[in-house]
């Protein structure tokens, strides 16, 4: 019954969209849009579980001492301010989450607009530097395919900047041409095989051959 009860709840729980999207009746598409429903709940209530196992982890970090343990008390310290002005926001306090009406910031907004977004501006500048080192590594012309790569990412990277356009008109074209056709495909590739992929996922899960979200093995 430990078992069988969650993989046949699982079982219902996956054909019931599938069943809404091929039968077009009434009764089915209200169960598949209460299924919807409940799955906003469950999320909201998962999120509050991510929000607590990382208040734990932290704060058994700043515990023992571990190390990086001060930026877990930064982590913790943001949290802490960010929901407690988001939530005072959300229920009326310190005038909403947003601008007030007279176009001032509340704290909230204030908090995300002169520290959030300063600070995520700044970890992808730091990604910049990490994508431009990964790209000298992988852009070495050792083979054909590499001096491919190498070339095209020379004509994108030409024609995405004012200095490329001022060489050659030909740089913003020849970079639309591979971004639209050979990327375009090599995106769309990639698509359908993710896509086959979580399908193939979605029937191991749903026929019950998947059930590590269990934490019980195939056979078990």
């Amino acid at each position: 019954m430990r078992k069988q009860v969650p993989l046949l709840l699982t079982f219902c729980a996956g054909m019931i969209p599938i069943v809404a999207l091929f039968v077009p009746e009434r009764h089915v598409s209200t169960v598949s849009t209460t299924l919807d429903s409940w799955l906003i709940i469950v999320a909201g209530f998962a999120l509050l579980l991510g929000v607590v196992n990382v208040v734990q982890m932290n704060t058994n970090k700043i515990r023992r001492k571990t190390s990086g343990w001060p930026y877990a008390v930064v982590l913790l310290a943001g949290l802490a301010i960010m929901g407690t002005f988001g939530f005072a926001g959300a229920f009326g306090g310190f005038g909403g989450i947003a601008t007030r009406l007279d176009g001032t910031s509340t704290p909230f907004d204030w908090l995300y607009q002169n520290a959030f977004l300063p600070l995520q501006g700044t970890m992808f500048a730091l990604l910049a530097f990490f994508m431009a080192s990964a790209s000298y590594r992988a852009f070495r012309a050792r083979n054909v395919e590499a001096t491919i790569l190498l070339i095209a990412a020379l004509i994108v990277m030409f024609g995405r900047i004012p200095f490329g356009e001022m060489v050659t008109k030909w740089f913003p074209l020849t970079t639309e041409w591979i971004m639209a056709k050979p990327n375009m495909a090599a995106q769309r590739g990639i698509m359908i095989g993710a896509g086959l992929g979580a399908a193939s996922m979605a029937l191991r899960v749903i026929v019950g051959i998947e059930r590590s979200y269990l934490g019980l093995g195939k056979g078990e």
